[in-house]
C-alpha cells in the first residue's frame, strides 16, 4: 500500500490509497514448469500500465493468474485489497485475438451478453436490464449498430471494441488486455486507444500486454518488463533502456529514438 496526500486529516492520521491491484510474490505455471516466478507488482486505480517482454515471457500467464484461471503455486493477488472469488470479477481479461474462434455462430450482442453470465446465471436467459447493459457497453465503444452482426464478419478492430465491451458489461474496474494490437491496422489502433483514454477518465485500471515498442514508450503509466519474473518496473524514460531490455530479451539489443519512433534491434525473435 501507497500513502497518499500532503495534508493529515482532522484524526491525525494520512489517508491509506489501497491499489486497485496487488499482486505479491507471485509464482504460477503449467505441468510442473514455473511461467512466473516471484513477481511482484502495485497498480494504482485508473493507471494505465504497458506490459513487455519476449514471446512465452508469462504476460498471458499473469493475466490468468489475475482473473483466476489459473491458480497461483505461491503468492497472493489483491484486488481492491481483497483475495476473494467475488474480487476476482472486478477484473476482466480481453485474449489474444488467435484464442478466439472467431467462426463460432453468434451475434455480438450475445458475446457482450457473455460478460453478465454470473448476473444472469446458469440455464437462464437476459432480461431487459441485461440487453440495457449490453447495449450501454457497446455503445461506449462505438458499436451500438452492430449488435445484430456475426461476430465473425466484423475487423479485427472491430472484434477487440466488442471484447471490451464485453468486459464493461461485466463491470470490471481492471481491463487485462493481451496483444489488443496484433494485426489492426493505424485507425483500428487509434479508436482503441481511444476508448482506453476514456475508460482511463472513468477510473477504469488498465494493464495492456504489447509487442509494439513505440506504443509502450509513449501511451503509459508505467512499463511492466517481465521474462519469467520482473526486470523493471517504473515510468518508461526509467525503464526503457537498452541495460534492462537486453537481459530481458535475452540477447542484444539497441534502443535508439528515430523521427518520433523507438527502435529496436535484438539478436532473438520477440
Amino acid at each position: 500500500m501507497t500513502l497518499t496526500g500532503t495534508a493529515l486529516p482532522s484524526d491525525g492520521y494520512r489517508r491509506v490509497e489501497i491499489p486497485a491491484l496487488d499482486v505479491r510474490h507471485l509464482s504460477a505455471g503449467y505441468n510442473g514448469k514455473l511461467a512466473l516466478e516471484d513477481v511482484s507488482l502495485s497498480v494504482r486505480a485508473g493507471e494505465r500500465i504497458g506490459l513487455i517482454g519476449p514471446n512465452g515471457a508469462g504476460k498471458s500467464t499473469l493475466f490468468r493468474a489475475i482473473v483466476g484461471l489459473l491458480p497461483p503455486r505461491r503468492g497472493e493477488i489483491f484486488i481492491n485489497g481483497r483475495t476473494d472469488r467475488e474480487a476476482r470479477r472486478e477484473a476482466a481479461f480481453v485474449p489474444q485475438f488467435e484464442d478466439v474462434d472467431w467462426e463460432f455462430p453468434v451475434v455480438v450482442i450475445d458475446v457482450v451478453e457473455m460478460g453478465l453470465a454470473r448476473q444472469i446465471g446458469w440455464f437462464r436467459f437476459p432480461n431487459a436490464r441485461h440487453w440495457a447493459i449490453a447495449r450501454e457497453a457497446l455503445a461506449r465503444v462505438g458499436m451500438a449498430d452492430y449488435a445484430g452482426t456475426q461476430i465473425g464478419e466484423l475487423s479485427g478492430g472491430q472484434k477487440r471494441r466488442v471484447f471490451i465491451a464485453r468486459a464493461l458489461a461485466q463491470g470490471a474496474h481492471i481491463l487485462l488486455m493481451d496483444e489488443p494490437f496484433s494485426g489492426v491496422d493505424a485507425v483500428a489502433q487509434m479508436q482503441i486507444m481511444s476508448i482506453l483514454d476514456d475508460l482511463r477518465s472513468d477510473g477504469v485500471t488498465i494493464i495492456l500486454a504489447t509487442h509494439d515498442l513505440n506504443l509502450a514508450a509513449s501511451h503509459f503509466d508505467r512499463l511492466l518488463i517481465l521474462n519469467t519474473r520482473v526486470f523493471a518496473y517504473g515510468p518508461p524514460d526509467e525503464v526503457f533502456k537498452p541495460e534492462i531490455l537486453a537481459p530481458a530479451f535475452g540477447g542484444q539489443i539497441a534502443v535508439w529514438h528515430r523521427e518520433g519512433e523507438v527502435v529496436m534491434l535484438t539478436d532473438q525473435h520477440t
